[in-house]
């Protein structure tokens, strides 16, 4: 987290408009319930993110309090994205925060979500946030720094640079989808993110967070997914 901020001030200072869209509410919530592994039952899902979702802010502000940057808070599910009305209003206050100098942090608002708590939700949330803003820039971030032509632990594996717009990446094992006990996700959920923002013209890096600095510095440290042209 402390190397995400510390990019997300670099370019906040750069004078670039920088939106995060962040999981780990459920995550960091469930050892405050006494729990090890993520919950499975809905209720207590939703129990975790709601002690969650606070912690985690203050977290991310503890660190953004080094740099002078003032976050503020967005919940959203897919549904809120997807109906016009919702999605109207969430542009609004995001497009204000920003005019104030506000990072907006966004997540899933998976203390009343239902179906939306599910595999890869904030790779696609991340997407349709990209999207509905007019992103000139979509970064996916991943503990692997690049998508492979297989599972980066196989000796087989190549990385891949470049994937130009409507490649279908045939031969390219994605590998499993969870990554570990209290987080979902994969690439996946990566690749598909990655066509969704590309299809809306939204240029996207899959890239480590241990590579942001290089990113910062305007180097493309990960793969690049080629948008669409008109």
């Amino acid at each position: 987290m402390a190397g995400l901020v510390e990019a997300l001030a670099a370019w906040h200072a750069q004078g670039k408009e920088v939106v995060l869209v962040s999981s780990g509410a459920i995550a960091t919530g469930a050892p405050f319930l006494k729990l090890t592994d993520r919950p499975q039952d809905l209720a207590t899902q939703q129990a975790a993110a709601a002690v969650g979702q606070n912690l985690l802010m203050g977290r991310y502000q503890k660190f953004l309090d080094a740099f002078s940057v003032i976050s503020g808070q967005v919940l959203l599910t897919v549904g809120d994205v997807e109906n016009d009305t919702h999605r109207t209003n969430a542009l609004r206050t995001i497009e204000r925060l920003l005019g104030l100098g506000i990072l907006p942090i966004v997540n899933e608002n998976d203390t009343v979500a239902t179906q939306e708590i599910r595999f890869g939700d904030n790779d696609r949330l991340a997407a349709l946030v990209a999207e509905f803003i007019s992103a000139d820039l979509l970064v996916l971030l991943s503990d692997v720094d690049a998508l492979y032509t297989h599972p980066p632990d196989d000796p087989l594996a190549t990385r891949i640079e470049v994937v130009a717009y409507g490649d279908p990446l045939e031969g390219v094992e994605l590998g499993h989808s969870m990554v570990n006990s209290v987080g979902t996700g994969g690439a996946v959920t990566k690749v598909s993110a990655a066509r969704w923002a590309t299809a809306a013209g939204i240029p996207t890096l899959l890239t480590s967070t241990t590579s942001l600095d290089a990113v910062v510095r305007g180097e493309i440290s990960g793969t690049w997914f080629e948008p669409a042209v008109d």
